[in-house]
């Protein structure tokens, strides 16, 4: 049998949407065997100063069933390394809005010193929750002003 190469994609996959599903379609390209990693409601908070708006065990539940993803894993801590430890990925896969930045340039130095691939997807710039959740409140908040 064949080494496989595993892949872990970290997302809080909140309001899931097309750029989510674009991310674990393509994630494939990079690995033989996906795991998703879905940030915790604390680490998303901790992370972006808001809890997600579908409760962690929905976002389990809703990543585990696309079809691309071979398991989904709860992210609970805020270091990527050490969810490598856990589960002993080849390779993590990003959006690349993180190409270029601080944290991405992070990314890659941490996982180089364990010989992990930092692997960047493009990111989909017309979909994301933080769109959907202003377009959210745009309509709740005009629909009570009625």
């Amino acid at each position: 049998m064949a080494v496989q190469r595993i892949g872990y994609a970290p997302g809080v996959y909140d309001m899931f949407h097309v750029g989510h599903l674009n991310i674990l379609r393509n994630a494939r390209i990079a690995c033989d065997h996906l795991i998703a990693g879905v940030v915790s409601d604390d680490m998303a908070e901790l992370a972006k100063g808001r809890t997600p708006v579908i409760p962690l065990a929905e976002r389990l539940e809703i990543v585990s069933h696309v079809r691309f993803v071979d398991e989904a894993v709860e992210e609970d801590v805020p270091s990527k390394l050490e969810m490598w430890r856990r589960l002993h990925f080849d390779v993590i896969i990003k959006g690349d809005d993180w190409r270029g930045t601080e944290k991405g340039a992070k990314l890659e130095r941490d996982f180089a010193k364990v010989g992990v691939e930092v692997f960047y997807l493009p990111y989909t710039v017309h979909t994301s929750s933080t769109i959907l959740r202003q377009a959210l409140h745009r309509e709740i908040s005009s629909a009570a002003s009625y």
